[in-house]
């Protein structure tokens, strides 16, 4: 009888030491990665891409700054087009405006998504986009503006594997109308103010890192829009230095300021030299 109480009780020590073993498995990996992985993402920016690409220079985030907010998606449905909005909290003056917006998604094989650069022809420098996100990371926009200052925000998203992902069916027939637009305004145009535009180009945006077709080992290079220049009656609107950071088929939502009927030029190049452009009249005040 003693030897069998004996050999229960230790039945049931290892019983409660295996329940605590995977009780705090669980739990760590439940709590502990999302924060590991902003640390990482933080340790990438700070090491790597901030001096490359703005060397010492201050960088105002947090409570600090009141100048741009990002909103995107905590969790992506489809990495290969996360929705981001950059949202801006003062307008484009001739003395005062935001001269580019830097995007960047710290854990893409190429972090740098694209530079947009505004005018105060722009009203508001307010963008919308669809981007590809390879790895867990913080995406960051960081406003500088034309007296120098630089204002950064930033956005966690959970998304994997958009840079290799297999072409969606749809790939074929962006291939077939390469090059081609389609702009509208949305909502009635008011003359004097900042009014929203949309721009939706067919393109595959192809990232030299998966094949065209599933199963196929032919990878084909890089090819994606990379530079776009919008103007209104000849004003400049809205250039943008682009990557494959942006999805297939970018679009894009941004604002600019008519004083009067006229006409929106768009004019756009991608990594194999081909020219594309197209026109939106705006015509009345409703």
């Amino acid at each position: 009888m003693i030897r069998l109480y004996f050999n229960y009780r230790i039945f049931n020590h290892l019983l409660t030491a295996i329940f605590l073993a995977i009780f705090t498995t669980v739990t760590l990996a439940d709590v502990a990665p999302a924060d590991f992985r902003e640390q990482l993402s933080d340790k990438v920016w700070l090491e790597n891409l901030k001096p490359a690409n703005f060397q010492d220079r201050e960088i105002i985030e947090g409570t600090g700054q009141d100048i741009i907010e990002i909103k995107a998606p905590y969790a992506a449905e489809d990495a290969t087009i996360v929705p981001i909005s950059l949202h801006t909290k003062i307008p484009q003056t001739a003395n005062y405006y935001i001269k580019k917006i830097h995007i960047f998604v710290d854990k893409n094989p190429l972090p740098l998504v694209g530079i947009f650069e505004f005018t105060p022809h722009s009203g508001k420098a307010d963008l919308a986009m669809r981007i590809r996100v390879d790895d867990f990371s913080y995406v960051r926009a960081i406003a500088e503006m034309n007296t120098g200052e630089l204002y950064m925000t930033k956005s966690f998203v959970r998304a994997k594997g958009a840079c290799s992902a297999p072409p969606p069916a749809s790939m074929g027939e962006s291939m077939k109308l390469l090059g081609s637009m389609k702009m509208n305004t949305i909502g009635d145009v008011e003359f004097g103010k900042p009014n929203l535009m949309q721009l939706k180009i067919r393109h595959p945006n192809i990232t030299g890192m998966a094949p065209l077709k599933i199963g196929s080992r032919v990878i084909p290079p890089p090819h994606f829009v990379k530079e776009l220049e919008i103007d209104f009656n000849g004003e400049l609107v809205l250039k943008a230095l682009l990557t494959f950071g942006i999805s297939m088929d970018p679009a894009f939502r941004f604002y600019f300021v008519p004083d009067k009927a006229g006409i929106m030029t768009v004019k756009g190049i991608d990594t194999k030299n081909n020219n594309f452009s197209s026109t939106h009249e705006i015509k009345t005040q409703s």
